[in-house]
């Protein structure tokens, strides 16, 4: 991946808080739902609950398709990002401990009242690392439905 397409990638990452994530459900159905995120270069981390369907989904089969964008009132000024990824449970508890000191970061504008409020614990979430093995970065700016395909 060239450089330039790398930065426009972390760009898309630096400016966007929520993804809509993908998991396969046992009987084959994907399931979509929107989180959180932070990141640091093309790897993501996102937290959901324990029990929750999505970390349930994930420890029968590791595999996510996500999206990253915006509403535009333009079509030809949709920007955004797919993503197919392998998303691995976090069990470091160092590596946990940093990502949830990192999701507050993200939402520096959040009203006092939120800001004020205790992030949970390694033991009360289940954090996932996303690592992406095929981005498609869309940019109708350059054309419509123009994308460009990387291989991780």
């Amino acid at each position: 991946m060239d450089s330039q397409l790398k930065q426009n990638i972390v760009a898309l990452l630096r400016s966007h808080r929520i993804m809509t994530i993908a998991t396969l459900r046992p009987d084959g159905w994907p399931q979509a739902t929107t989180v959180g995120y932070v990141h640091e270069s093309l790897t993501l981390w996102f937290l959901c609950g324990l029990e929750s369907q999505k970390a349930k989904n994930l420890a029968l089969d590791n595999r996510v398709s996500l999206t990253i964008d915006h509403d535009t009132p333009d079509i030809m000024s949709i920007t955004g990002m797919s993503m197919a990824a392998r998303a691995h449970r976090v069990v470091d508890r160092a590596e946990a401990e940093k990502v949830i000191g990192m999701m507050p970061l993200k939402y520096p504008d959040a009203p006092p009242q939120m800001a004020a409020m205790q992030m949970p614990t390694p033991e009360e979430v289940a954090p996932f690392r996303v690592v992406p093995e095929v981005i498609s970065v869309l940019d109708y700016t350059k054309g419509f439905a123009h994308t460009d395909l990387v291989t991780c």
